[in-house]
């Protein structure tokens, strides 16, 4: 915002801003900034080691064919990782490895939507609400067995890593989360922004409308990667690398599971019965208690909330880290070496 905006807007911008920023694709003292490479030139490059996974595995779950990748020992302590839109798993080629060879089993699931997860029956709304993708992760941990694991994630899968920690903390042993607390409600989402920050959010206004969801999906791969270079203005991917993720995009479901998600925030879509009583559970906005690291890249240009913002709702062991040198919104995989150090230090809590 503006030098010139008194502190009274300064204030009501941040409060509704942890709202509205809360539902995109989604509070204690902060710790010491962890340092990524500085940037050269206008973008910071990035280099990444990996460019697949070992294995692509398939289980399903009660709504869900899921596709995800798995990288380390099966009896390795379990990491959730969750990718956000318009992006998908290969935000985390680089993190897998490194907590692979820590001794963690790392499930990277294409969200629903997205890659080569699928819904099982034709009759199942095509439902991008909060609450159904926080389900869906609870889902995969049960169709894998899994009773406890550590849930990470940027974007949309920050939000659901939140809203798993919140709900159910019995299930996730401890939380990284990119741009902090992005639990939301469409109650919240009511509340007008100033002109600034709706700018930011131009594209949830365009999906409300029947030229947006033909416009997304007549040009979704060109639509992603203005979002990548907008939400990452420093990070220098390449068509390869950008290629890798848009054919996600390419699922039968993307558009329908986008478009709601982002009119759902708004209350111009209708969510499902079923998760009534969760969203208004996240309607209160509740505190995460397990252990906690929030992270920002220094160079996010997406809409997210500022760490003072959101602090307190961290009632756990907490810290929050700045990643410098231009990282943007996609930080797993502009910053990897620092997302998965994370991942490690809040394990050790």
């Amino acid at each position: 915002m503006s030098d010139r905006i008194d502190q009274r807007r300064r204030t009501f911008l941040g409060t509704a801003a942890l709202g509205l920023a809360a539902t995109q694709v989604g509070w204690m003292s902060l710790a010491s900034a962890q340092t990524a490479k500085p940037a050269t030139g206008g973008r910071a490059s990035v280099r990444t080691g990996h460019t697949s996974f070992s294995s692509i595995k398939r289980v399903k779950t009660d709504a869900l064919d899921v596709a995800y990748a798995e990288e380390g020992p099966a009896n390795g302590k379990p990491v959730l990782l969750l990718h956000g839109w318009p992006y998908d798993i290969y935000s985390f080629v680089d993190v897998a490895p490194i907590l692979a060879a820590a001794g963690y089993r790392v499930i990277i699931p294409y969200l629903r939507g997205y890659g080569d997860t699928h819904f099982l029956s034709a009759d199942t709304p095509r439902n991008g609400q909060q609450a159904a993708l926080a389900a869906d992760g609870l889902a995969l941990l049960d169709a894998l067995h899994i009773k406890k694991a550590i849930v990470a994630g940027f974007d949309w899968g920050a939000r659901t890593a939140d809203i798993m920690a919140a709900l159910w903390p019995e299930r996730c042993e401890a939380l990284v989360s990119v741009s902090g607390y992005l639990i939301g409600s469409q109650a919240l989402n009511r509340a007008p922004l100033p002109p600034k920050a709706e700018q930011q959010w131009w594209y949830q206004y365009y999906f409300t409308t029947e030229r947006g969801a033909e416009g997304y999906a007549k040009y979704t791969h060109d639509f992603a990667r203005l979002i990548w270079e907008t939400a990452s203005p420093k990070w220098a991917f390449d068509d390869a690398t950008f290629k890798r993720s848009a054919a996600a995009l390419d699922n039968p479901d993307q558009v329908a599971v986008a478009i709601h998600n982002y009119r759902w925030r708004l209350g111009l879509a209708q969510g499902e019965a079923r998760y009534d009583d969760l969203e208004k559970k996240l309607a209160m906005l509740p505190a995460i208690a397990i252990p906690t690291i929030t992270m920002e890249g220094d160079a996010n240009g997406a809409p997210h909330p500022e760490p003072s913002a959101y602090a307190k709702k961290f009632t756990g062991r907490y810290e929050h880290r700045l990643i410098t040198g231009g990282i943007g919104h996609n930080l797993p995989q502009e910053a990897p070496e620092a997302f998965a150090k994370a991942v490690i230090d809040v394990a050790a809590f």
